[in-house]
């Protein structure tokens, strides 16, 4: 076994017997999700930390065991120190036991390490097949110490900090609903929302999620899909404009993240890296958008060269070229290509800097979040 990073943060990971449901804030009619005289652990999340790896690392900070999926401990993980699994086979090895699947719990009070980071939690290392995935089973409100972190600058405004708490367990609650992965939840990048273990906490993230405990959004009695971005760049989208199917709750807005440093934005480019990018293209003289949205985001652009020309997606585009938004114009100019662009992400949902900016000039998170989803209300998961 390996040394491991020393941690020496503390806090109270331990997970009470419960009773779920949803009450009503400030008198709002939502629905009641409880479970009738059944009794439950806290709400464990399932993030995948590694998927398919040749290998993963873990460890735990206190005296920790590693125990077959029957419960029965068949290995003991020495504070701060790391052991490696690896695939054997279709089986994977962990310490001298061979298996399709491990847990490995840290002590009480104790937190888990993954590959390069520590977490809160434990952890279920499994096989993939060909190689190893990593799934850290997380406290939803611990989750969202980091997730909160990991999203937004943890010295911003605490009105905006809450917002983005209130957001991110919404929006982790609705994934969890529909997960298509049988063996997690979410994952760890912004495809799902960010989260990087105990790094990204601080005593700010940890007030902002605290004084939103258990809150979610919901609309219809149901948990919303509380998507979320940097900035819009002046005015968020209307769902179906940018993605397919028409959400009431996602309705394009006045943005507040004017001055915000991805407000409005310039990237240049040769034409030959353009042009290298498409080859049946040739040497593109010209970029022209084809379809935009109401508030000038790039559906389809026609992209022209000495060769011949494709019509591709905004999306792709940016992709391509590692963009900030879909909203963009391209001028060719010479050998030049200048893209201006305003806005950081798809631009549906809450804008981070809107949050920002809106918490600095006095607003609190409940007016921040009525903005951003209209007709969505605030409510709360109790537990008894």
């Amino acid at each position: 076994m390996a040394d491991l990073p020393t941690c020496s943060r503390s806090s109270n990971c331990r997970q009470d017997a419960t009773w779920w449901r949803l009450l009503p804030v400030g008198g709002l009619a939502v629905f009641l999700w409880l479970l009738w005289g059944l009794p439950a652990l806290a709400l464990e999340l399932r993030v995948a930390i590694r998927e398919d790896a040749s290998q993963v690392v873990v460890g735990t900070s206190n005296t920790g065991l590693v125990r077959d999926m029957q419960g029965q401990q068949i290995a003991q993980v020495p504070q701060g120190r790391s052991l490696t699994v690896s695939p054997q086979g279709t089986q994977i090895k962990a310490a001298n036991a061979v298996g399709t699947s491990f847990w490995v719990e840290p002590g009480a009070d104790g937190y888990v390490f993954i590959g390069d980071r520590w977490y809160r939690g434990r952890v279920l290392v499994q096989s993939s097949g060909s190689g190893v995935t990593a799934i850290n089973y997380v406290d939803l409100e611990q989750y969202l110490y980091s997730v909160v972190g990991g999203e937004m600058p943890t010295s911003w405004p605490v009105e905006a900090l809450k917002s983005q708490a209130v957001a991110a367990r919404s929006y982790v609650l609705y994934r969890r609903q529909r997960a298509r992965n049988p063996h997690y939840d979410v994952g760890t990048t912004t495809s799902w929302q960010v989260y990087k273990g105990l790094e990204a906490e601080a005593p700010s993230t940890h007030a902002a999620v605290e004084a939103t405990r258990n809150q979610v959004l919901t609309y219809n009695s149901q948990v919303i899909e509380a998507v979320f971005h940097s900035a819009s760049g002046g005015h968020t989208e209307n769902v179906e404009d940018v993605w397919s199917q028409a959400v009431p709750y996602l309705r394009g807005v006045q943005d507040y993240d004017a001055g915000a440093p991805v407000f409005q934005w310039t990237q240049s480019f040769s034409v030959d890296e353009l042009s290298q990018l498409m080859p049946d293209v040739g040497r593109i003289f010209s970029a022209t958008p084809q379809s935009t949205t109401p508030r000038g985001r790039v559906r389809e652009i026609r992209v022209e060269g000495d060769r011949g020309a494709r019509v591709m997606t905004g999306g792709d585009l940016r992709t391509a070229l590692s963009l900030r938004s879909t909203l963009f114009s391209i001028t060719i100019s010479g050998d030049t290509v200048q893209v201006t662009g305003r806005g950081y992400g798809h631009g549906i949902g809450m804008s981070q800097w809107g949050a920002h900016n809106m918490a600095t000039q006095g607003y609190s998170y409940q007016q921040i979040l009525g903005h951003y989803y209209q007709g969505a209300q605030l409510a709360t998961i109790a537990v008894n």
